[in-house]
C-alpha cells in the first residue's frame, strides 16, 4: 500500500508529464525550465531528432518545429519506479503532427513513442534529468523526413 508521500511524488511526476507536453504543444520552451534539470540530458535521435544537454536541445526544438503548424503530445500509461528522491519512468506517446507541404497543403502523420526517464527531486520539485526517446511506430510521414525505426 503506498503512504501519502508516495502517492504525492506519483501524482507530481505523472503531471511533470503533462506540464512537457502542454509546454511542447504551446511551443512555450520556456516553460520547459520547469520541466528539466538545467544539465538534464535529452536523446530524440529515435524519431529523427539530435541529443544534448537540455539547453542545446531547447533551441533546436524551437527550429525543429517551425515546419509544423499543428501537433498534439498525448502521454499516457505512465509507469513510476521511486527509490527515494529519484525515479525511473516510462511514459507513452502519441504524437499527431502536421506538416505544411507548400503550396497550401498539409499532411497529418502520426508517430508512437515512448519517453524513458530518469527523474530527480530538486528543492522546486521534480524535474526530469535524463530522457531518452524510443520508437514504437510511425504512419504516414511525409517522404523525405527523417524518422527513424
Amino acid at each position: 500500500m503506498m503512504n501519502l508521500q508516495e502517492i504525492s511524488d506519483r501524482l507530481e511526476i505523472q503531471q511533470l508529464m503533462v506540464d512537457y507536453a502542454n509546454a511542447l504543444d504551446r511551443r512555450d520552451f520556456e516553460a520547459m525550465n520547469d520541466v528539466f534539470t538545467p544539465d538534464a540530458y535529452i536523446d530524440y535521435r529515435a524519431m529523427g531528432g539530435v541529443d544534448g544537454k537540455f539547453p542545446e536541445i531547447k533551441k533546436w526544438l524551437d527550429t525543429a518545429l517551425k515546419p509544423f503548424p499543428n501537433f498534439c503530445h498525448l502521454m499516457g500509461n505512465i509507469e513510476v519506479k521511486i527509490s527515494g528522491d529519484t525515479a525511473k519512468t516510462k511514459t507513452a506517446c502519441f504524437n499527431p503532427m502536421v506538416m505544411d507541404m507548400g503550396g497550401g497543403k498539409k499532411q497529418t502523420f502520426l508517430l508512437g513513442l515512448w519517453y524513458t526517464d530518469k527523474v530527480v527531486r530538486t528543492p522546486k520539485g521534480w524535474r526530469i534529468a535524463e530522457r531518452v526517446e524510443s520508437h514504437c511506430f510511425d504512419y504516414n510521414v511525409p517522404a523525405g523526413l527523417a524518422v527513424t525505426g
